[in-house]
């Protein structure tokens, strides 16, 4: 549902994809400990690491310093695809100065970064590594994917997420791009992104998108929240995706007493999100037939909201009933059906997909498609209206830049195993 066209202004004019690392200074990764989890043997900690997305670093001339790309591409270092990549070098960052934080298995990515006494925007992405080279390929199916999040310090129209796309493990690494998973290389999503290279070549036109299936597990503040599977009716870049999804906001389908201050989920304080990805056999080689939520705060496993749509009975989960409904209570057609569903959305799960994280604000939407509360004179209750309790103005972003110079989202604790292994005792979750 969300654009994720959240890089920094001050950002672009040194920002884009490149393809060949720089020799100014090394790249260093952060390390970002996460779990690999079964039932009979419990949870082992594996050592992964973090990169951030080539987009946020200096791209420039090999041996010199003038950027590749600002406005457009620079045309005589980039008259064609090979010899930009040849001509291009992308560089290491200082992780810190992005606001970029990792201790042991916590990640803190701050929205803004001080320079020169001013705050600017950061709105940092980082992916998960397995080595060096190598982005750590998630296989979910018939699997749950666990992590604990602090969100107190994400106010309305600002969205720290938590998501999967499928990317290429190397970063599309290739005799055009030697830089690679290494220096952050090869983003593509649901939104399909004109990126400035695709699939690791020059897109000197600007004329091709990086589409690929996208599952988000978590798009949040402490006001709202939503998980939505982007299926895309074709695999890799060549994909026609629904950007909009099948989202599961409990608050716009009626539930507002759940998540938020004080509330069921109290976002006050840190807890447990479990994400299961159930399949239709129970084996990881079965169709994805749903996708089940659960939260864990103060020792208590907590049910995901339950949901009244207009034909169904009461549900919890996302699976292709909700999501035909869903898309009859907003109107429109059924992109998510028409893109494969549930099954298409399974397949990249099977075929394995990138963990990211992020966190950024908009000043496109505000970020009113995942918190707010307009019209103002609608019915609050009714599906498809509120999306949450935030006004139509809390997204404006000279006014959290001001208000909100510490905005902050921390995760720590990932985990990924068998359903059930992940987190707590498996006898105190909900039946319903």
């Amino acid at each position: 549902m969300s654009p994720k066209l959240f890089l920094a202004a001050s950002a672009l004019a040194a920002s884009v994809l490149a393809q060949i690392p720089g020799t100014l200074t090394p790249e260093v990764h952060p390390s970002l400990a996460t779990q690999q989890c079964t039932k009979a043997g419990g949870c082992v900690t594996v050592n992964t690491s973090i990169v951030l997305d080539s987009q946020y670093r200096w791209m420039h001339n090999v041996g010199g310093h003038i950027n590749c790309v600002s406005t457009g591409f620079n045309s005589t270092l980039c008259p064609d695809a090979a010899t930009c990549a040849k001509t291009c070098a992308l560089e290491d960052v200082d992780y810190a100065s992005y606001g970029i934080h990792t201790s042991g298995s916590s990640l803190t990515l701050n929205l803004f970064k001080q320079e020169y006494n001013v705050t600017t925007q950061s709105s940092p992405r980082v992916y998960l590594l397995a080595n060096e080279t190598t982005y750590d390929m998630l296989h979910l199916l018939n699997k749950e994917l666990t992590f604990d999040i602090d969100v107190s310090q994400v106010p309305c129209g600002i969205n720290g997420a938590l998501y999967l796309s499928e990317m290429d493990p190397t970063g599309d690494s290739s005799y055009l791009n030697k830089a690679g998973a290494k220096y952050g290389t090869g983003y593509c999503d649901a939104q399909c992104p004109v990126n400035n290279f695709v699939k690791g070549v020059a897109n000197l036109n600007m004329t091709n998108g990086a589409c690929c299936n996208e599952m988000d597990i978590w798009e949040a503040n402490n006001a709202a929240t939503a998980f939505t599977p982007h299926p895309c009716n074709a695999t890799g870049y060549l994909g026609v995706c629904d950007s909009d999804g099948c989202d599961y906001n409990a608050y716009r389908m009626g539930n507002q007493n759940f998540y938020g201050p004080g509330k069921a989920v109290d976002t006050t304080k840190p807890f447990t999100v479990v994400t299961q990805f159930i399949t239709s056999d129970c084996t990881d080689k079965g169709t994805l037939s749903s996708i089940k939520r659960l939260y864990v705060q103060g020792g208590n496993v907590i049910a995901n909201a339950a949901v009244n749509i207009p034909g169904m009975a009461t549900q919890n989960n996302i699976d292709n009933a909700y999501c035909a409904s869903e898309k009859k209570v907003l109107g429109g057609s059924d992109a998510f059906t028409n893109h494969g569903g549930m099954s298409q959305m399974g397949q990249a799960l099977s075929r394995g997909m990138v963990l990211i994280f992020s966190i950024w604000m908009d000043n496109g939407s505000g970020m009113q498609w995942l918190d707010a509360s307009f019209p103002a004179t609608a019915n609050a209750t009714t599906p498809g209206v509120a999306r949450g309790p935030c006004s139509a103005t809390s997204g404006d972003t000279t006014m959290l830049t001001a208000k909100y110079p510490n905005a902050a989202v921390t995760f720590s604790n990932i985990k990924v195993g068998e359903l059930q292994s992940t987190f707590g005792n498996p006898a105190a979750v909900p039946k319903n």
